[in-house]
């Protein structure tokens, strides 16, 4: 019998990460428990700063159009269909349930009080050191449906 070979990379496989959630929720809530919330926000902080380090220089250098492609991108891979509308000084997502959040709930994975965090301070922290801001509008604890509001700095 003839040996054969088959070659595969990671690009040929569906990216899929859901359990990812449920153990940043694990951890969230170790932090929490351990150190309180500010913990938890300075962990999600300095992630930010580092991970999204290129997205924050293409925000800085290219506005908010970068925002809109990669949040565009994200929602695609993740499922889901985001309503997105964006001028020159504003961006505005709204999705009608986290994938992360339902994936959770879905399986019996406890969801992290603070979860809504890994939006809110990890938007702000993208735009840290650029014109822009980030604010959480609307949050829904259950689904994680929400609101992200992107806007200019005022001068």
């Amino acid at each position: 019998m003839s040996k054969q070979v088959i070659t595969r990379r990671a690009s040929d496989n569906e990216y899929l990460h859901k359990d990812f959630h449920g153990a940043l929720s694990v951890g969230l809530e170790y932090l929490d428990e351990h150190y309180g919330e500010e913990a938890v926000r300075d962990y999600l902080r300095q992630f930010a700063r580092s991970y999204y380090a290129p997205l924050s220089q293409r925000l800085l250098e290219d506005g908010l159009a970068v925002l809109q492609e990669h949040f565009a991108a994200v929602y695609r891979t993740e499922g889901v269909s985001p309503r997105i509308a964006r001028t020159p000084d504003e961006l505005f997502i709204e999705i009608d349930a986290c994938p992360a959040v339902m994936h959770m709930r879905e399986h019996n994975y406890s969801v992290s009080r603070l979860f809504h965090e890994t939006t809110r301070t990890v938007n702000e922290a993208i735009c840290e050191g650029t014109p822009f801001a980030a604010e959480l509008l609307d949050y829904d604890d259950r689904t994680g449906r929400s609101i992200q509001h992107f806007f200019r700095r005022p001068l």
